[in-house]
């Protein structure tokens, strides 16, 4: 543990300042700010050779408790609320994203890994989603870092381009909002672009985010049962076989039944997000110190054409069911 420690303190120096930064201008997202400032590090000061067995830490065991946490956001009863019809246009949604992305990434040439995780980004939840999924298929860094960016830069153009076309596309305040929660991925973002139209729009768009965000769970699930099966298909007795269910998933889902028995005193859940964030932050810092930039010219183009083409289509898709489900 001793030998993990110099990594460790790296990572929360990174994640420490990159918060910090976030609290001075708030429009900066943290998170993405840490996979920034660990790129930084990694190709401007060279990350030292007694901090990798920390940084490994950082981006695996650390990671998954940090979406662990994340569970403490959700509780079923606020999800129920939403209705049946609405719960079957949020699970349309999310699933159409995620396969629509995944066979367009094949017909583009995209590696496998690279288009799972700009799939299970843009359906669910932006930075997160795309942490938990790393933690079950370990891909590339470069990739991690890639699929972050294509996914901050598509959900910063929702807070842009989303809330002039509230009015051309008729909705009203609820509709508005439940099309935002549906659509946009990061939360912060979905807060922003929603708090346009006014406290409605905002609540209808964090219940419908935080459905989204309970669709992790069994996503990533069957990413790993997926995995499983790749994996036992392998000729080499020697391949390695995730677990059906990752264990940290399964903790993700506990959370949630516990959250939603009210048992938390609020601002208790408060310091828990502060940890949460640090967390993922000290984890997306330790993944952004394993990218070589020079790759990026080798993934080339089309993964940018394939995030903009799933955010297009996740936001046309949350459209037409908000026009079904809250007509």
């Amino acid at each position: 543990m001793t030998r993990a420690l110099p990594g460790l303190a790296l990572a929360g120096a990174g994640a420490a300042v990159s918060i910090a930064a976030h609290w001075a201008h708030h429009a900066l997202p943290p998170l993405v700010l840490c996979v920034g400032l660990g790129i930084v590090v990694a190709n401007v000061f060279h990350t030292p050779a007694a901090a990798v067995p920390g940084i490994r830490v950082a981006a695996g065991p650390v990671l998954r408790i940090g979406v662990v946490l994340l569970g403490l956001d959700l509780i079923f009863p606020d999800i129920l609320a939403l209705g049946l019809k609405a719960l079957l246009v949020v699970v349309a949604v999310v699933a159409i994203t995620f396969f629509v992305t995944r066979w367009a990434g094949r017909r583009l040439g995209i590696s496998d890994d690279l288009s799972l995780l700009v799939a299970t980004g843009f359906s669910i939840c932006g930075v997160s989603a795309i942490a938990a999924a790393d933690g079950v298929i370990e891909a590339d860094e470069d990739e991690v870092a890639f699929a972050v960016a294509l996914v901050t830069l598509c959900g910063t153009l929702a807070i842009v381009v989303l809330p002039p076309m509230q009015h051309v596309l008729g909705l009203d305040d609820e509709q508005f909002g439940a099309w935002v929660g549906a659509s946009v991925h990061d939360v912060a973002q979905v807060v922003a672009t929603s708090s346009t139209a006014g406290a409605v729009a905002l609540a209808t768009a964090i219940v419908v985010k935080l459905t989204r965000v309970m669709l992790l769970a069994p996503l990533v699930a069957g990413i790993a049962l997926e995995r499983g099966r790749s994996a036992r298909d392998a000729d080499s007795p020697d391949t390695k076989r995730p677990p059906l269910v990752p264990p940290f998933i399964v903790a993700f889902v506990a959370m949630i039944a516990i959250a939603s028995l009210g048992v938390i005193p609020d601002e208790v859940l408060d310091r828990i997000d502060d940890v949460r964030t640090f967390l993922l932050g000290m984890a997306l810092f330790a993944l952004g110190t394993r990218v070589n930039v020079g790759r990026f010219r080798e993934i080339g183009a089309r993964p940018l054409l394939l995030g903009l083409g799933s955010w297009i289509l996740i936001a046309a898709v949350s459209y037409a069911g908000v026009l079904i489900a809250w007509a």
